[in-house]
């Protein structure tokens, strides 16, 4: 080839990739409009852990477009109280929120068992369920979508402890009577025995507990317990929290701003939710141990809940799954989805995490690991 013959083959070719580049800078800029949106947190800034899950979505979406999708990030009251958070995504004072789904089960059960379903999974099991099981799409096809929400998983804080009390739970008997601040419909449950169910923000509950409003709260786990001070007002820290076997939250984002977000974008905001969601599951399993030995060495007394409370605990729960299920068509077919999906999963764990922890448990007790 001649050097004119290459220069002018060049040049055409130079010309149509400037073409090329032209006629792209629309469809690209059409991909990655500018879009600034509000996300309520139904957390106080303090709580850095579960309220960060939302920041750490919002820093990994308008990371992934250039700046170009800005989620601000609001704390519990700065728009709307903690517990209205979904609220203002379903009537548009914004366009999402980042919150635990069983705040809202007194409008419709179901909205339970995206956070957690007692005495069925735990978190990996609920983690599997969801991306592997089908769980998020039949959650969004089957429910919330008719409540005018779309709802990523976006959080996780591993099984919970079973909460605070001013005195010791030895017998169901020491239930009746009890005030205690418990979300979700696992009140409901414990309401069977004799407990007054509580549902307070986070914010509120230390003033509620110290002030004797309550007699007990569950909240977190160590970490969370510990910055919200509860060893200070109730001394006896009950596990496990039976109700909360992986407590998973939420992104609710509004079904009508969702549907208008690019492909890409909304690939983009499920990412980051599905990242916020193991983020903090690791978190929590790095800062609880921590946590727990200097909330023991600062006079928390550790006690498991009994044999005869659990099961009774357990007894009144299979009730209300009978009661709602009868009820409740929506909630009946996701609780069976995550039942079926537990009942093989359990029998896998046997085999698998339950026997390695068991033996490495009696490692470190031995002081051998």
């Amino acid at each position: 080839m001649d050097r004119r013959s290459f220069i002018k083959k060049a040049g055409v070719a130079g010309a149509g990739a400037a073409a090329a580049t032209t006629l792209a800078a629309p469809a690209i800029a059409q991909s990655m409009p500018k879009l600034t949106w509000r996300c309520t947190s139904s957390f106080p800034k303090s709580l850095d852990t579960i309220y960060g899950a939302a920041e750490t979505m919002a820093e990994h979406v308008k990371a992934a477009t250039d700046g170009n999708f800005d989620i601000q990030v609001f704390a519990g009251g700065e728009i709307v109280p903690g517990l209205q958070a979904a609220d203002a995504v379903t009537d548009g004072t914004v366009e999402m929120c980042h919150t635990a789904s069983y705040y809202y089960w007194g409008k419709d059960a179901t909205y339970q068992l995206a956070t957690a379903t007692p005495f069925v999974m735990n978190s990996r099991m609920q983690n599997a369920w969801f991306i592997q099981g089908g769980g998020t799409d039949m959650l969004n096809e089957t429910f919330y979508n008719g409540e005018g929400l779309h709802a990523i998983p976006c959080g996780n804080t591993g099984a919970q402890m079973g909460g605070w009390f001013r005195k010791e739970i030895n017998t169901v008997a020491d239930l009746d009577g009890l005030k205690m601040r418990i979300g979700g419909f696992a009140g409901k449950i414990l309401g069977k025995l004799g407990v007054s169910p509580q549902q307070i923000a986070g914010g509120d509950i230390y003033a509620a507990l110290e002030k004797g409003t309550i007699d007990a709260t569950e909240w977190v786990g160590p970490y969370d317990d510990q910055k919200l001070g509860f060893n200070k007002v109730a001394k006896y820290y009950y596990y496990p929290g039976w109700w909360e076997g992986g407590a998973a939250l939420h992104a609710f984002i509004n079904l009508e701003k969702y549907n208008e977000l690019p492909a890409n974008y909304q690939a983009i905001l499920s990412d980051a939710c599905y990242f916020a969601n193991a983020s903090m599951l690791a978190t929590y399993d790095v800062k609880n141990p921590t946590a727990l030995k200097e909330l023991v060495a600062d006079g928390a007394v550790l006690r498991p809940f009994s044999q005869e409370v659990l099961d009774a605990c357990n007894a009144a729960t299979q009730e209300v799954y009978k009661e709602v299920t009868a009820e409740n068509p929506a909630f009946k077919k996701i609780y069976e989805s995550q039942l079926a999906y537990a009942k093989d999963a359990y029998l896998w764990q046997q085999l698998s995490e339950y026997t390695y922890d068991t033996y490495m448990m009696i490692q470190q007790r031995s002081g051998k690991l």
